[in-house]
């Protein structure tokens, strides 16, 4: 991985969309701090599109795709996107639509739910100390079980990798995020939807256009992104996941979480001519 601080400042120029996951990125210490969510609000009023790609619940989703300033989201680590239309009526007045897309019907959905609820039971007797994630009430395609967010003292190694272990002894992929175990039926990945996105919200091939586009992320379940995105972007804390990150991004930042997304933000609005360099 090379330092954010080599990124070429011609390719940075060039880029016209930021994808970024959210936790363990965007946030620091489980708390989105004031300067992340900045950051966000200044990439977009800069004239980038903004999307955010992560493991968290639909219901997280429809929020952050209603409030935040961003131009959409996928959610669930690829099962749905939500993306917040706006248009004008009668010349005068902005109206907002949510458009919301799965990657499975729902009488889908709520067949591998059931299946998805079996394996939690066996998960529950054999690794008693992880819990169900806090948004799970919220999800519509995945079962998330927290190894840390609210585990205290967090989840053995050998615990979380058997809770990767019972999901893939009944068919299920497991991923594995700064804080759950998500796991799922189907092919369902990151990439794919975002693909699926590009196409029907920004009408754009993204094969074509990966050299505009950036991704900031932090952990296993962005490898798919690390992948395919030449100038992928990896905050600090990417480094603490070791073997475990099957690719690596191109390019790391100086600084953890947050900080991390901050100091990408300012390379992009300075190569822009938006800020001072010194002052994000």
């Amino acid at each position: 991985m090379k330092s954010l601080e080599q990124f070429p400042l011609r390719k940075l120029r060039e880029v016209e969309y930021v994808l970024a996951d959210i936790d363990d990125t965007l946030t620091k210490d489980g708390y989105l701090p004031a300067t992340a969510y900045t950051a966000l609000e200044r990439l977009k009023a800069a004239g980038l599109k903004v999307v955010l790609i992560t493991g968290r619940s639909a219901g997280w989703c429809d929020h952050i795709a209603r409030m935040w300033p961003v131009d959409g989201v996928v959610g669930e680590n690829g099962a749905l996107y939500f993306h917040m239309r706006k248009f004008e009526r009668d010349g005068e007045k902005h109206e907002k639509l949510m458009k919301r897309f799965f990657e499975k019907n729902e009488e889908e959905r709520k067949r591998k739910r059931d299946s998805l609820g079996k394996i939690w039971k066996q998960i529950r007797d054999e690794v008693p100390r992880a819990k169900l994630a806090s948004d799970q009430d919220y999800r519509v395609a995945d079962l998330g079980v927290d190894f840390c967010e609210d585990v205290f003292p967090p989840l053995e190694e050998a615990e979380i990798n058997r809770i990767i272990s019972i999901f893939e002894e009944h068919g299920a992929l497991a991923k594995l995020s700064s804080i759950h175990v998500n796991g799922w039926f189907g092919e369902q990945d990151k990439l794919k939807m975002t693909r699926i996105l590009f196409k029907e919200v920004f009408e754009e091939n993204l094969e074509e256009i990966r050299d505009r586009v950036i991704f900031v992320g932090d952990s296993p379940n962005d490898a798919p992104m690390f992948e395919f995105f030449p100038s992928a972007v990896g905050v600090a804390n990417v480094r603490n996941w070791g073997d475990r990150l099957e690719c690596e991004p191109v390019w790391i930042t100086t600084k953890e979480s947050s900080d991390g997304f901050g100091e990408l933000a300012e390379a992009l609005l300075a190569a822009k001519g938006h800020i001072p360099k010194t002052t994000l």
